[in-house]
C-alpha cells in the first residue's frame, strides 16, 4: 500500500523520471498526466491525495487548472512547479490557495520534504503533542492534589485548557480521553475548594478571588478610571475560557491584548444571578434587598434580567461615577445589524456596554434542536462552532469596524457551561427552579452526598423568598433530574451543554482587556 497518492501534471513529464522514480522508491504512488484538461479528469478519477501541477502548459495552463481542481475539492493540496518567478504568478497561485510552490529545476529531496510536510504534518504534530501532555499529565495530576488558593486553580485551569486546545489539533482519541478524565479529576477537587471557601468569600470578604460582584471594582473601574479613550465592555453570555481562546486569533489583526485574566462566577452559575451581579455590583441577596423593585426570584413572573441598565446606573451611582454610559442588548441577528450600522456612536461614550447573548441561545438550543446536538456533540465541535459563529456574526462585524478609532475593549461573560453527563434525582413542588445545575424550593428532596446544599442561603449570598427555601447545586458534569419519566430524561439532557452548577468550566471565565490598533 502506498504511502500516498500524488498526481503530477506536467507536460515534460518524460523528463522527470528520475524524480518520479524516487518517490515510488520512498512509497509513493505517482499519476502522471501532460495537461491540465487530464489532470482535472484524473482529480476526479484517482481521487489523489496531493496535486503536483505546472505552472506553464501548453492548452489550459497551470493557473487555470488549479482554479478547476479547487472547484471538484477545494481542501486537495496542490503544489505549483514554475519557471517563473514572477511576483505577479506567484500572488495569483497563492491566492488560488496552493499548499506550497517549487521553482524549477526541482530535485528529488526537494519534492519529498514538501510531500512530508503537507501529509505528515498533521501525524507529526500529534506525535509531538501527544508526547509533550504525557509529560506534563503527572505534573498536572499533582499540582491537583496539593490544596490550591484560587489563583493557582485559575493557573490550573488556564492549562488544562491549553493541552485541551493543542490535543483538538491531533489525531487518534486517546490523549483526548485521558484530557477528559483528568479534567474530571480535576473538577471533583475544584467542587472541593469551592464548597470550603465560597461562603468566607461571600460573608467575609477572606482571601477572595474577583467574583462577580466585585468585577466592576476589581478590574473595569480601574480601567475606566485610567481611561483617555473610550471604554466597550461586552459581554458574551455564556463564554467559556475554551471559547475566548478560539476567537482571539480573530480578533488579533485587529486588536492589542493588555491583559487577560479568569474571575469566578457567583453561584448560581445563570444568568439571572450573575449576571446581574456584576451589573449591580451587589450579591444577589443585597440586590433583593436593597433594590427589590428591579429584583425577581426564580418562582416571581416576568423577565429576570430586564433591569441591567438599571442596576448600572445604581452602581455607578452609589460608587459616585461620573460617567456617560450607554447599554445595548443583542438578542437576535436583526438586533446585531442594526447596532453595526450605528457603531461609531458607541465611541460618544465614556463606557458603552453590549450584552451579545448568542452563546447562551446556542448553549440552550443545542438541547432543542437536533442539528444542533450533531454540530455540537463534543467540547471540540461546540468550540469549533462558537467560533464558526463570531466569524460570520454581526458582533465581529461591529468590533472590525470601530477598531479603525481608538479605544479600550472589555470581553467578558456572566458564566460558563459544561457538559453534562451524570443524572442526580431530585423531587421538588412545581415552585421549584426548572433549571438542570440548581434547583431552589422549599420542599426539595434529595441525596444530600450528591450535591452542595444552602439550606441558609444568606451564608451564599442568595435570597430567601421562604422560611424554608434551600438552594442545591450540582457537582462537576451532574444534572438533576426528576424520577417522573426519569429516563426519557437523562437521554434528553445527557451530553448537552448547561450551566448554574459548580465546575471549572462554568465558574471560572475570562476577562480580557484589550485596545485597538
Amino acid at each position: 500500500m502506498s504511502l500516498a497518492k500524488i498526481l503530477w501534471a506536467d507536460d515534460e513529464i518524460d523528463l522527470l523520471k528520475p524524480q518520479i522514480l524516487f518517490l515510488e522508491k520512498k512509497g509513493y504512488e505517482i499519476v502522471q498526466v501532460t495537461n491540465g484538461y487530464d489532470a482535472i479528469e484524473m482529480c476526479n478519477e484517482v481521487r489523489p491525495d496531493v496535486v503536483l501541477l505546472d505552472e506553464s502548459m501548453p492548452g489550459i495552463g497551470g493557473l487555470d487548472t488549479l482554479t478547476e481542481i479547487k472547484k471538484i475539492n477545494n481542501n486537495l493540496p496542490v503544489v505549483m512547479i514554475t519557471k517563473n518567478e514572477a511576483e505577479d504568478i506567484m500572488e495569483e497561485a497563492i491566492g488560488g490557495q496552493i499548499a506550497d510552490y517549487l521553482i524549477k529545476p526541482v530535485k528529488p529531496q526537494q519534492i519529498l520534504l514538501t510531500l512530508k510536510r503537507i501529509l505528515d504534518n498533521r501525524r507529526l504534530v500529534s506525535e509531538k503533542t501527544n508526547s509533550a501532555y504525557q509529560q506534563e499529565f503527572n505534573k498536572l495530576f499533582a499540582e491537583i492534589q496539593m490544596g490550591l488558593d484560587h489563583e493557582q486553580w485559575k493557573d490550573i485551569y488556564k492549562k488544562l485548557t491549553y493541552w485541551e486546545l493543542q490535543l483538538d489539533n491531533t489525531e487518534g482519541r486517546e490523549m483526548a480521553e485521558i484530557m477528559w478524565m483528568q479534567k474530571t479529576e480535576a473538577n471533583n477537587e475544584f467542587v472541593k475548594y469551592i464548597e470550603k471557601n465560597y461562603g468566607d468569600w461571600i460573608n467575609l470578604g477572606q482571601d477572595r478571588p474577583t467574583m462577580s460582584h466585585t468585577l466592576f471594582d476589581d478590574k473595569i473601574f480601574p480601567v475606566l478610571d485610567k481611561a483617555e479613550v473610550p471604554t466597550i465592555l461586552l459581554v458574551i453570555d455564556n463564554l467559556r475560557y475554551d471559547q475566548w481562546k478560539m476567537i482571539e486569533p480573530i480578533l488579533m489583526p485587529f486588536y492589542q491584548k493588555e491583559t487577560e485574566d479568569i474571575f469566578y462566577s457567583i453561584l448560581p452559575t445563570s444568568t439571572q444571578y450573575s449576571r446581574n451581579a456584576i451589573f449591580s455590583g451587589l450579591t444577589p441577596n443585597e440586590m433583593s434587598k436593597r433594590l427589590p423593585k428591579w429584583w425577581k426570584n426564580d418562582i416571581d413572573e416576568g423577565g429576570k434580567n430586564m433591569h441591567e441598565a438599571d442596576f448600572l446606573a445604581d452602581q455607578l451611582s452609589r460608587k459616585r461615577k461620573d460617567i456617560k454610559f450607554e447599554y445595548h442588548k443583542i438578542t437576535n441577528h436583526h438586533s446585531g445589524k442594526s447596532l453595526v450600522d450605528n457603531a461609531f456612536n458607541l465611541l460618544n461614550n465614556d463606557l458603552s456596554v453590549i450584552v451579545y447573548n448568542f452563546v447562551d441561545m446556542l448553549s440552550h438550543a443545542r438541547t432543542e434542536m437536533e442539528v444542533l446536538k450533531e454540530l455540537a456533540s463534543d467540547e471540540t465541535a461546540y468550540r469549533s462552532l462558537s467560533k464558526s459563529w463570531f466569524e460570520n456574526s454581526p458582533l465581529f462585524e461591529i468590533l472590525k469596524r470601530i477598531s479603525e478609532r481608538p479605544h479600550k475593549l472589555l470581553i467578558t461573560t456572566d458564566h460558563g457551561t459544561i457538559r453534562v453527563q451524570n443524572p442526580v434525582k431530585v423531587v421538588g413542588d412545581r415552585n421549584t427552579t426548572t433549571n438542570l445545575r440548581y434547583k431552589h424550593g422549599k420542599n426539595l428532596s434529595y441525596n444530600a452526598k450528591h450535591v452542595f446544599e444552602a439550606r441558609n442561603p444568606d451564608v451564599v449570598g442568595l435570597p430567601k423568598p421562604n422560611v424554608s427555601s434551600t438552594y442545591i447545586f450540582s457537582r462537576g458534569n451532574d444534572f438533576f433530574v426528576y424520577p417522573n419519566n426519569y429516563n426519557h430524561f437523562v437521554n434528553y439532557y445527557k451530553n448537552t451543554f448547561q450551566h448554574g452548577g459548580i465546575s471549572l468550566e462554568e465558574v471560572l471565565i475570562p476577562f480580557v482587556e484589550l485596545t485597538s490598533k
